[in-house]
């Protein structure tokens, strides 16, 4: 069976306050969907207000969370650490985001259909062939005692538009967790909040290849 979850990199809430987060390792990945608990959607903005807000944008710091959220609306566009994290259970491989991989840019993967290769971040560094009607994924190492499996994860291409649907459903389903979250915290920039996290991550609109029309859907043998 193959797992597929949209993930965001976790924050480092060691000195963090504006808003109740859970406590999670920092700089490992946390899954987006409709399931997650109200202080793992904390969480998961107090990574986003992280990142988007670089020093130099506002010499004042950030005093509440109707600021931070503000702040975050006020970046060009809104960048989220992570993509997609795969892991087949049938091999106990697993698939993860490397470095500079954006979870605003899973939307590349409805492109491999076309020949195209979806950006898998590096340090570490997953690979991706692509092998008659098949891709073939393979993790990185990311430290001195591990080793590359002897086996990738191996993906249908015509599998592509039932996992990206899921895919699409849990972003969605997170979305709506957010807009709950921010009417409690800033409730004058709830609404803002979901339209902008709607348009930067690419969530709600009909999925479509970049070269062609709407995707026709699969039965996906991981459904």
């Amino acid at each position: 069976m193959l797992i597929v979850n949209a993930v965001l990199e976790t924050p480092d809430t060691a000195d963090f306050s504006l808003w109740p987060v859970a406590e999670l390792p920092p700089y490992q990945f946390m899954a987006l969907s409709g399931t997650m608990s109200p202080l793992h959607v904390g969480s998961a903005l107090a990574r986003l207000v992280d990142c988007n807000t670089l020093p130099g944008d506002d010499d004042r710091p950030l005093v509440d969370a109707h600021e931070a959220i503000g702040r975050l609306l006020e970046t060009d566009k809104v960048i989220a650490p992570g993509g997609l994290r795969l892991y087949d259970t049938r091999t106990n491989v697993t698939v993860r985001p490397g470095c500079c991989c954006g979870l605003e840019d899973w939307r590349e993967w409805l492109d491999v259909a076309d020949g195209e290769n979806p950006w898998l971040g590096h340090d570490p560094s997953p690979r991706l062939e692509q092998v008659d009607e098949a891709v073939h994924l393979w993790p990185d190492t990311v430290g001195p005692q591990e080793t590359t499996p002897e086996q990738p994860i191996v993906i249908v291409v015509g599998d592509l538009p039932g996992i990206l649907q899921t895919v699409q459903e849990d972003l969605r389903g997170f979305l709506s967790l957010t807009e709950e979250w921010a009417t409690r915290h800033a409730p004058t920039l709830a609404e803002d909040l979901a339209a902008r996290l709607d348009e930067d991550m690419a969530i709600s609109a009909p999925l479509r290849r970049t070269s062609g029309g709407p995707l026709r859907r699969h039965r996906s043998s991981t459904e």
